[in-house]
């Protein structure tokens, strides 16, 4: 009965899988059941204190107030400023927004452009929310699955391919979550050089990871890779990961102004603007000691190389080494055919995340959530001994299997 009050957007989605993951690892340790939680997507480091002290600042002068809906002229100044540092990026304050997260980000700049029949590109492995925030503002996603054998990565004949008249957007995630792929500048041009020929499709470059880079090249904004593009695409970036600032919320935006304007509307009508408060952090995050982000790469990359370890030799499972983010995705398909000790034949991915949870009680995030299957994905933004203790359940738990 109550679901005849609900509008057919908000039925056509479900809750995201990563974040329900998360909360039933919070619901199982309150019943009291010691859980391995490798499904969050967070850092589970503070705030460097810096930008904590700026917050307090903040709010001892009584920075407490609405600002601009597009987000303090300091902040904006402070991305401006960040874009030139670390993407030899050339912006103006009136092409940056600010929001609540970079997922606000994503979900104004569809609201503000697709209109029903509109299709948006999104590449598999995805990140999970691509797709039904794609729904939710009337347009169709048209996923292109990528291969394991080519790191997950979106090839140029791909993107050629699918795009058609009705082709609004390509979202292209580097370092990409779930897989870690991180694009080179040659994959990102021949990416560019299909996109030239098709002026009606705007570009998503959705580039939270930037600061974890773990191989030998480094990272590469899009708009850098493909200036000609610059006045078609957004970067969608923010202080979540690289500053382990998730629950400040605070994600920002960098693009044409006509669509940074479009978006202003937007959250001139919804939030407003972001907190005050996490917009004064930010800006000290952005303009002040950057060196507690990259000593955060350093540990995450040490972190990478303990869970590589530690599943080495796991009997049915395989992966590709992550270049960036903080993830491994795993492959299980030597799992699948095989029987738990309580008799259950293991014939999927969820089948396999089920079981680690039930009798090894790791929680880990199902490789269909991303649009990728038999994968499961690994967070190593846990603590070296939360890693060793997780994959030794998770031998465990494989090796019990018949």
């Amino acid at each position: 009965m109550n679901n005849a009050f609900l509008s057919r957007r908000v039925l056509s989605i479900a809750p995201s899988p990563s974040i329900a993951a998360n909360a039933l690892v919070a619901q199982l340790r309150a019943e009291g059941r010691d859980i391995v939680n490798f499904t969050v997507g967070e850092p589970d480091l503070n705030t460097p204190a810096h930008i904590v002290e700026a917050a307090r600042q903040a709010m001892e002068s009584g920075d407490t107030h609405y600002t601009h809906t597009l987000g303090t002229p300091a902040l904006r100044k402070a991305i401006v400023a960040k874009l030139a540092r670390d993407n030899g990026l050339e912006y103006s304050i009136e092409e940056v927004v600010a929001a609540s997260g970079g997922k606000q980000v994503i979900f104004e700049a569809l609201a503000a452009t697709l209109n029903p029949g509109d299709e948006v590109i999104v590449h598999a492995p995805y990140w999970v929310s691509y797709p039904d925030i794609t729904r939710l503002n009337g347009g169709t996603p048209v996923v292109i699955q990528g291969h394991e054998d080519n790191a997950f990565k979106l090839t140029a004949a791909q993107l050629e391919q699918a795009i058609t008249p009705r082709t609004k957007w390509v979202i292209l995630n580097s370092p990409n979550n779930p897989s870690g792929a991180v694009y080179t500048l040659a994959e990102l041009q021949a990416l560019a050089q299909v996109l030239g020929d098709h002026p009606q499709v705007l570009i998503m470059a959705d580039e939270i990871y930037e600061h974890f880079i773990y191989g030998d090249q480094p990272f590469t904004s899009f708009p850098a890779a493909a200036p000609d593009l610059k006045e078609r695409m957004l970067i969608v970036n923010g202080a979540s990961k690289g500053y382990a600032m998730t629950g400040w919320r605070l994600g920002f935006g960098a693009g044409p102004k006509w669509l940074i304007s479009a978006m202003g509307k937007l959250l001139s009508q919804s939030t407003t603007c972001p907190s005050s408060i996490s917009q004064a952090a930010a800006v000290a995050a952005f303009t002040g000691d950057q060196a507690p982000v990259k000593a955060m790469a350093r540990l995450y990359k040490g972190r990478r190389d303990i869970m590589q370890v530690a599943l080495e030799g796991v009997p049915g499972l395989t992966h590709t080494v992550p270049d960036g983010a903080f993830y491994l995705f795993v492959n299980v398909k030597g799992l699948l055919g095989k029987t738990t000790p309580g008799g259950q034949v293991l014939s999927t991915d969820a089948d396999v995340v089920k079981y680690w949870l039930e009798d090894g009680a790791v929680a880990t995030v199902v490789g269909e959530a991303y649009g990728s299957s038999p994968y499961v994905r690994l967070s190593f933004a846990s603590s070296e001994a939360v890693i060793q203790d997780g994959c030794a359940r998770i031998r465990r738990a494989c090796e019990a299997l018949r």
